[in-house]
């Protein structure tokens, strides 16, 4: 069994550790390294998630690219077998706990509810080989969420959240609605990006009239 896939058995559930963090008034701040070291036993699907899920909201122009390059780190490990790492560059990034206890309040009702309908079943489909597919497509997915395409960021994080949630409980059917997800986001990204360069064909032909 790999990191991503160790499953929460006997542990502390997953909202119960964002909260933890979220309420621990020790801290003014809540750093992307500070993440690690609560969920680093809990692997990395379930850091994956914790970067992906917020942007399933809506946030901030510009959250989906801090947020994303995280998800682009933990997914390409995820999809060659490694264990959980970021550079200092982004491992040393913080919010406000303020903020952060504000988001948790936002997606903790929603990831307890999950985690009330995860459980193992079909888990060939959270297992080596799938393990490693999941892993290249969660990658692709964080590269869209993480470039500035109108709409190209809730069902991409929806997807990754979907498959992260599935690996960690090793829940097959989860991940099967994570290729849903992705697929749906393939179809409204690149239909996104069609329009965009059909408007940008346009208005330039215009100019050189």
């Amino acid at each position: 069994m790999t990191q991503a896939t160790a499953g929460s058995a006997g542990k502390v559930p997953l909202s119960n550790v964002l909260y933890a963090l979220a309420y621990d008034d020790t801290r003014e701040r809540i750093s992307v390294s500070d993440l690690l070291d609560a969920l680093g036993d809990r692997a990395l699907a379930a850091l994956m998630f914790v970067f992906a899920v917020p942007n399933v909201l809506p946030v901030p122009p510009g959250t989906s690219a801090v947020l994303g390059a995280p998800l682009i780190f933990l997914a390409a490990q995820l999809a060659f077998g490694l264990r959980p790492w970021l550079p200092a560059i982004i491992a040393s990034r913080s919010m406000a706990r303020a903020d952060f206890g504000a988001l948790v309040r936002r997606v903790g009702p929603w990831l307890a509810r999950a985690e009330r309908l995860l459980r193992p079943r079909a888990i060939r489909l959270a297992l080596p080989p799938m393990e490693f597919v999941i892993g290249l497509v969660c990658l692709l997915l964080a590269i869209v969420l993480a470039l500035p395409i109108p709409l190209g960021n809730m069902l991409p994080a929806l997807a990754i959240s979907l498959l992260a949630l599935g690996l960690l409980e090793r829940d097959g059917l989860w991940v099967l609605a994570g290729f849903a997800a992705t697929l749906v986001s393939a179809l409204l990204v690149s239909g996104v990006v069609y329009a965009m360069v059909k408007t940008a064909i346009y208005l330039f032909t215009q100019v050189l009239r």
